[in-house]
């Protein structure tokens, strides 16, 4: 009876005196890279999208919109849920690091009409309704500005209408005042199709980093036109 006790304890004994998973940066973030990529490139989908590259404040800021419940995915909701700060930065910091090519993403067609008021909408707003240009904030190339403004260009069709269709739904959003809340307010839905194609179809300039702090001064004071 000993000897047949003993037998049943050896497996576990074994596993007992295995050393514990390595505790490196990049075992604790293989539940980011399994849907973003090894790097952050971005899933092979069109709504997990890139990491890589991204303003490190902002990427910080999106896992506290997480967790706080400001931005809503159950993922990711429950995946931020445990992490401290200082873990959601160090997080931030290894993606907003990484510099690899983008990928490329199908377009939908367009009209002509819808291609017009895309770029538009991108370039030059729509005053008459309180609507500033894409590039007012994310940049001139729209690579997004240090240290919070992501980039937009490189991201998928389904990834940008989705978020737009988010911030209209109340299923992102960010600490007040909010800027793209009062933004997306005033977009139609045709609206949120043609910008979000247009800019899906734009191609990734040969410098596609994040602008310098301060080169970008937005046309509003979050939730002020023309402030």
């Amino acid at each position: 009876m000993r000897r047949w006790f003993l037998l049943v304890l050896m497996p576990f004994a074994a596993l007992a005196q295995e050393s514990p998973a390595p505790d490196t940066l990049a075992q604790r973030i293989a539940a980011c890279t399994s849907c973003h990529g090894e790097r952050g490139e971005g899933g092979d989908n069109g709504f997990n999208p890139r990491l890589a590259g991204k303003p490190e404040g902002y990427l910080h800021r999106q896992l506290l919109a997480f967790q706080r419940g400001l931005r809503h995915y159950p993922i990711m909701e429950h995946m931020v849920a445990p992490l401290t700060d200082a873990y959601m930065r160090e997080i931030a910091t290894y993606f907003a690091a990484q510099d690899v090519p983008y990928a490329t993403h199908p377009t939908p067609s367009m009209s002509p009409q819808a291609v017009t008021r895309g770029e538009q909408l991108a370039t030059k707003g729509d005053p008459a309704r309180g609507i500033p240009p894409c590039m007012a904030c994310h940049g001139p190339q729209l690579t997004g500005v240090q240290p919070d403004i992501p980039g937009l260009v490189g991201l998928p069709y389904d990834y940008l209408s989705a978020q737009l269709g988010a911030w209209r739904t109340d299923t992102r959003g960010t600490i007040a005042p909010d800027c793209m809340a009062t933004i997306v307010s005033r977009l139609t839905d045709s609206d949120i199709s043609a910008v979000s194609a247009w800019l899906a179809s734009r191609p990734v300039p040969a410098d596609a980093h994040a602008a310098a702090a301060g080169s970008v001064a937005p046309p509003l004071r979050c939730g002020v036109l023309g402030g």
